[in-house]
């Protein structure tokens, strides 16, 4: 005798309305008993951006003790609405990592090796080389125009920055005469 219809869909809804009493007909043994708390329970939740595209996905980063937990999609976030590409998933590794550079390295001109420097060092030697190249290199006229500016150096953005920042950014570059200034979100 073949299954009818009408068995197939009563056995089929006997089977979803027993669903709930599962955990009480057949309780789990063994290890699959033992079912540890999510790792983000007692966790201080943080919302953030992603950094790596200009889409601007929300994140939810949650800590526990100052360290970071866990990081997932906000699904509160207008864009994402809790989904994360790839990338986003992979967001964790920005600071959990052990390949993350937490010193500044710098490698002299024709050296074979990297050394550690302090990140003052680091600042100071940065402006310094700036302001020597514009000074080397600033057009005050050119071809009879006042052209205000240095050719040598170019600033570009990337994606993890806001509008203030970029705002600022520009500023910075226009004020050192600065002609080419671009915003890459895709970086």
């Amino acid at each position: 005798m073949g299954l009818s219809r009408r068995a197939f869909l009563k056995g089929l809804a006997g089977g979803l309305a027993s669903v709930p009493l599962a955990e009480v007909l057949l309780p789990r043994r063994g290890w699959a008993g033992v079912v540890p708390p999510a790792k983000t329970r007692d966790a201080q939740a943080t919302t953030s951006i992603c950094p790596f595209c200009g889409v601007g996905c929300g994140l939810v980063a949650y800590t526990k003790g100052g360290r970071l937990v866990s990081v997932q999609g906000d699904p509160d976030h207008p864009i994402n609405q809790g989904a994360l590409c790839s990338k986003g998933q992979a967001v964790m590794e920005v600071v959990t990592s052990p390949r993350r550079l937490k010193k500044l390295l710098y490698r002299a001109p024709g050296s074979n090796r990297w050394e550690e420097k302090d990140l003052e060092w680091g600042l100071t030697t940065l402006a310094q080389r700036i302001k020597a190249t514009r000074d080397a290199t600033f057009q005050a006229v050119s071809g009879g125009v006042s052209v205000n500016r240095t050719e040598a150096l170019a600033a570009i953005g990337g994606s993890p920055l806001n509008n203030e920042e970029c705002y600022l950014i520009t500023k910075l570059s226009r004020a050192l005469g600065l002609v080419f200034i671009e915003t890459q979100a895709r970086l």
